[in-house]
């Protein structure tokens, strides 16, 4: 059944998006702070690890635990609650005063960017055509890799310019700003109408409809109406969604075991580890953000004319040998030069592929009634891989600096395999036929 939306409200798109940029940037501005954080509290590498590590804790119990009341309160509501969160950690976490307090502030960052990583590409996914979809929902990645991109140069800036002890701090705070944009736009868009209607308040879905002006509003419910063979409050249920669970898991998974994370957030101390001083490893940082926005941005233009499923074998084979390289540099102590080369390259495929397909995925395979828990659960697959590779990475890459990139390398050649044998294109198919593509005999060897 072809949908009946078709235009796009770039108003609302654009303010869910902007969810992904406090993402990016509170994902990636750590990696400016580390060697303060050692001084300022005394850290240890395991210390270092639970710091960095703390807000990821947040974020694992964030994605979690948004899944039900972005069903029952819908997204843009919750988004609210989420965009003040945002607010007081930035705030906090710059005045903290030990690093109790630091942790604690972290945490609720952490809340913030799991909730919005599961919510903003729901509300992005319900307002948007099928057709158009796998781009507008990108756009969420996009502004994650604005995020850090913004966050490598605005340490660099502040690291140039502030000598001071404050420049940790300032580095952390500045984050409020966007924040308090995110929560003013959040407040001038309407609900989901698909969440709207899916929940038997017609008019209000209706009224969404026409001031997002997504199209004849009667036509849209009568189509929105066609997923609800669910109740409103149906149960993510192993034994009725245990295909789109799987991949669920799986995409968000890997996504995490190819290191993206562990690598933004100790790109300082990579470099560093080959010999890079403080500056110069700033500013090859800047250069990888710029590589992952080009690159984020050429998949976004081309996942759905590609699909997700060539995006993602592209991604494995090409983040493979990346890493490959990466970790034959450190294991021979030979080809520092190429370390820079390397690691765009990896960015380069990473972007392309897992980066730009990850939230448009777990937004597509899930039905209405449940699918903010579902996007939670491929949320907190994602984030809980993020938390433990993070705590580990510099307490492995302490004794061996290859070894963590040896594994990573082998976790996207295991991708490969799993991608091509399992995963189902969801190309151009509409949310309310979804069901009937993921259940088809033949998905596994689509």
């Amino acid at each position: 059944m072809g949908t009946p939306v078709e235009r796009v409200n770039w108003n609302a798109v654009g303010t869910a998006s902007l969810g992904g940029l406090l993402f990016g940037f509170d994902t990636a501005v750590i990696s400016g702070v580390t060697e303060a954080l050692r001084g300022v509290f005394g850290l240890s590498a395991i210390g270092l690890g639970t710091a960095v590590s703390a807000a990821l804790i947040g974020t694992l119990v964030g994605a979690l635990g948004a899944g039900k009341p972005g069903d029952r309160y819908g997204s843009r509501a919750v988004l609210i609650w989420i965009a003040i969160a945002y607010i007081i950690s930035a705030l906090g976490s710059a005045t903290s005063w030990n690093l109790a307090a630091f942790v604690a502030f972290r945490f609720l960052g952490g809340l913030a960017i799991g909730g919005s990583s599961v919510l903003a590409p729901v509300y992005i996914a319900e307002v948007s055509p099928a057709a158009r979809r796998g781009f507008l929902v990108a756009l969420f990645q996009l502004n994650v890799v604005i995020g850090i991109l913004v966050a490598y140069v605005s340490n660099f800036v502040i690291g140039r310019l502030v000598t001071t002890d404050l420049a940790w701090q300032m580095k952390l705070g500045i984050a409020a700003l966007p924040a308090i944009l995110f929560l003013i736009m959040l407040l001038r868009i309407p609900p989901s109408p698909r969440w709207l209607a899916q929940r038997g308040r017609d008019e209000d879905a209706l009224a969404a409809i026409a001031q997002l002006g997504m199209g004849d509003p009667q036509a849209i419910i009568a189509e929105f109406r066609s997923d609800q063979v669910e109740a409103p409050d149906a149960r993510l249920s192993w034994a009725a969604y245990r295909k789109p669970i799987l991949l669920a898991i799986g995409v968000a998974a890997f996504n995490q075991l190819s290191g993206i994370n562990a690598i933004l957030y100790y790109l300082g101390d990579i470099f560093a580890a080959a010999g890079f001083d403080r500056l110069s490893a700033d500013l090859q940082s800047v250069a990888i953000g710029v590589a992952n926005l080009l690159a984020t941005f050429v998949g976004m233009t081309v996942i759905d004319r590609a699909g997700r499923k060539p995006l993602l074998l592209i991604g494995a084979a090409g983040t493979g040998g990346a890493l490959a390289a990466v970790a034959t540099i450190y294991s021979t102590g030979q080809g520092q030069a190429l370390l820079l080369p390397a690691l765009i390259g990896f960015i380069l495929f990473f972007a392309i592929s897992q980066g730009a397909v990850i939230w448009v995925y777990l937004t597509e395979i899930f039905p209405t009634a449940v699918r903010a828990r579902g996007q939670a659960l491929g949320s907190a697959t994602h984030w809980g891989m993020n938390a433990l590779i993070a705590f580990g990475f510099p307490v492995v890459a302490r004794y061996t600096q290859a070894a963590p990139f040896w594994f990573f390398a082998a976790a996207m050649g295991v991708q490969f395999l799993v991608v091509w044998r399992f995963f189902p294109e969801t190309r151009g198919v509409t949310l309310e036929a979804m069901e009937d593509t993921i259940n088809q005999p033949r998905a596994k060897a689509a």
